[in-house]
């Protein structure tokens, strides 16, 4: 019992080596997270509220065409805080505090490079974003007007990836939970400022999220860095060092790829919908939100695992990695039913606030179900997604990507000739079951050798 005690206290210290994994350790970082998340559908809420409330399916349909490029686009850069947050994690299970410093410029130059080029490329980056979507006319021109104003924030959205991993891995959720609010705070009350209240509509929406990205990454870098220990600042040879750079660049490539895959699903899924007419994919777009009010939410525990996992693996306690994949699993799943149940319960009354137009309302009410059930096929894949990315097992995590997505484009093809769009929402489903099953058949190799190899 006085082990137990010692090694819990030293969890909550920060200290290196050996600790013991709690509840309180779980939800020290997964509850901030989870609330700092839910900010980001409550922003996707109120942005499809905000349109919706103009009463036209195109503005609607439009503002959901943009979110997918901006899904595709940045969202491929969602390696800069998987990986930081990974290699983070570990360099703080073994206490290197300098290697911390080093791993955060590293990712800061690579996301301020990459939003930059993301502005430059913008017109091209439209021009295949219009060619995957295939919307029509009318909807390409509100997809336009939101998608160049939106498109300043690159250099900005990219950096806040950077700074979340890093005060991810070092498991520090107060932070992230204070910076996410502070983005997407500002975001909706600009939000409803521009776009309903002053009538600037879809260019209001787009404008207020470039200001939330860039107040959100000044502030952001301020807090980080002024917490640094500069005796333990490492030089710009030590940050740029070949045998660093080469790791951090293998995890971000199938990252990247990883996220990239993930999009494609989201993206065919909407592609197909277009196909079903402006209204259907108008109502998909609003079920798609709730989605992402049951992915955010489990993202806290999914949190929660990468850094309990990948410190684990910096300490090479392989006590503290089981008992953490096995109580976040339980979380994980328990909270995943009650959410499912809530949708099933009152998923009609939240379509209501979203959408003012009576057909879009309709069409949502029918595949309600569907979008209420992602929420528990989902839950094992986001948190396999978080054992994972803390493991820095990305190879893994590359590999079954691509193995769920053939399965899914296979049961698409079968599923929605026969059943139309309750076939590509049952695509869905089974796409997220897939994802956690097949990672989760891993775990047991994968912790293996990584506890073998540390010892």
């Amino acid at each position: 019992m006085a082990a137990t005690e010692t090694l819990e206290r030293d969890a909550h210290a920060g200290e290196a080596g050996p600790f013991y994994v709690t509840n309180r350790l779980i939800f020290s970082i997964a509850l901030p997270m989870t609330l700092g998340f839910l900010t980001t559908p409550l922003l996707g809420l109120v942005d499809t509220a905000v349109v919706g409330r103009l009463g036209r399916a195109d503005l609607l349909a439009g503002l959901a065409v943009g979110a997918v490029m901006f899904d595709l686009i940045f969202t491929t850069f969602n390696f800069l805080r998987a990986a930081t947050t990974g290699l983070v994690a570990q360099a703080y299970g073994r206490g290197d505090r300098r290697e911390q410093q080093a791993v955060f410029w590293r990712s800061l130059v690579i996301a301020l490079f990459s939003g930059v080029a993301v502005v430059v490329l913008s017109p091209l980056l439209f021009s295949a974003g219009l060619w995957l979507m295939a919307p029509g006319a009318e909807v390409e021109a509100v997809t336009r007007t939101y998608f160049f104003y939106r498109i300043l924030s690159g250099p900005a959205a990219l950096a806040n990836y950077a700074i979340l991993g890093f005060v991810l891995g070092r498991g520090e959720g107060s932070i992230g939970l204070l910076l996410q609010t502070l983005i997407n705070g500002i975001n909706i009350v600009l939000s409803i400022l521009l776009g309903l209240i002053l009538g600037w509509g879809v260019a209001g929406v787009a404008l207020a999220t470039v200001t939330g990205e860039v107040i959100g990454a000044l502030a952001g870098f301020a807090i980080v860095y002024g917490r640094f220990d500069r005796r333990d600042a490492p030089d710009w040879a030590a940050i740029f060092a070949r045998e660093r750079l080469k790791p951090m660049f293998g995890l971000n490539r199938d990252i990247m790829i990883r996220s990239f895959v993930l999009l494609a699903a989201f993206t065919l899924m909407t592609r197909i919908g277009t196909s079903f007419g402006p209204v259907t994919l108008a109502a998909n777009a609003v079920l798609m939100t709730i989605f992402l009010v049951a992915g955010y939410y489990l993202d806290g525990l999914a949190n929660a695992a990468e850094q309990l996992t990948g410190r684990s693996i910096g300490a090479a306690y392989r006590p503290a990695f089981d008992r953490a994949l096995r109580m976040t699993a339980l979380w994980s799943l328990g909270l995943a039913a009650l959410t499912t149940l809530a949708f099933l319960l009152f998923g009609d009354d939240l379509v209501d606030v979203l959408t003012t137009a009576p057909d879009v309302r309709a069409v949502a009410y029918e595949y309600m179900p569907w979008a209420a059930l992602t929420a528990l096929t989902g839950a094992l894949a986001f948190l396999m997604d978080g054992v994972f990315i803390g493991a820095t097992w990305s190879r893994d995590m590359r590999n079954m990507m691509l193995a769920a997505f053939i399965a899914y484009a296979i049961a698409l093809a079968v599923l929605i000739p026969v059943f139309g769009n309750h076939g590509l929402w049952a695509g869905l489903n089974l796409f997220l079951l897939m994802r956690g099953v097949f990672l989760l058949i891993l775990v047991p190799r994968r912790a293996a050798q990584a506890f073998r190899a540390a010892q």
